[in-house]
């Protein structure tokens, strides 16, 4: 064997040593997964484990199974979700997200993994039948920041006001109080906070969702790599019925 022949050889050898130990590190790789901390049942943080937890957590984590990766869970809260993706903090978005037009001129999102919209509290001792907005004309409301509810709320010249707030809890905790008329939120959230003893407020049965959205996964724009990854792992907990059995599990069908 002369030189140049053991130069190739060791080459070629490399290079298969090189793809071999890429292909394992596929395998076994990670990906920071924000999530945030307020969100029950999406993502929360569980006080026994004080760990994320959630709808989106065990969806994201059926993925990973699917695809080979361990998702890091952050929490993260709401209005930094984005800036933490774009900006590499966190590699993932798994929250309960709606995948609007305008959130994706700046990230990717994944096919949806869930459906819903809003949902409307009052006082307990409120026992109108709100069917719509035109019901709450003249009314202060309150909605959580960076939600989709926000600009329609604002821009459907119903209400007297709609006040800002970090957390669905901040918007109950003002309802019960009499500080505003009445919230918006999640609706499956807010059902299952009720279910939980939340504050002292009551969903409106009657009220129609009209701001309704898809939730997905979100990654960043320049990683189509992974946002494939991201929808091969969804159609498989799809057709497998895991996706189906998560949503069961946290009674929000």
């Amino acid at each position: 064997m002369n030189k140049m022949t053991r130069t190739m050889r060791g080459a070629v050898l490399a290079l298969a040593a090189s793809v071999a130990l890429s292909g394992q590190a596929l395998a076994q790789d990670s990906f920071k997964v924000g999530s945030t901390p307020s969100g029950v049942p999406f993502t929360f943080l569980d006080v026994k484990t004080n760990q994320i937890d959630g709808v989106m957590v065990d969806i994201i984590n059926a993925i990973g199974e699917q695809e080979g990766f361990t998702p890091v869970v952050e929490a993260t809260q709401w209005s930094a979700l984005i800036p933490s993706l774009t900006s590499g903090k966190i590699d993932v978005i798994a929250a309960a997200m709606y995948a609007t037009e305008e959130r994706a001129k700046v990230v990717a999102f994944t096919d949806p993994v869930y459906s819903y919209g809003e949902g409307l509290f009052v006082a307990k001792d409120d026992t109108t039948a709100y069917a719509s907005l035109d019901d709450l004309e003249g009314k202060v409301v309150g909605a959580q920041v960076g939600t989709a509810y926000v600009g329609p709320l604002q821009a459907s010249g119903k209400l007297r006001e709609v006040r800002v707030y970090d957390t669905i809890a901040d918007i109950m905790r003002d309802v019960s109080l009499g500080r505003i008329d009445a919230g918006f939120g999640d609706r499956p959230i807010v059902a299952y906070q009720l279910t939980q003893g939340a504050a002292d407020v009551r969903l409106v049965p009657e009220y129609k969702s009209t701001i309704v959205g898809n939730v997905a996964i979100a990654v960043r724009q320049n990683e189509p790599e992974l946002l494939a990854r991201m929808n091969a792992g969804i159609a498989k907990i799809k057709e497998s019925g895991k996706l189906d059995e998560i949503i069961a599990e946290w009674g929000i069908e």
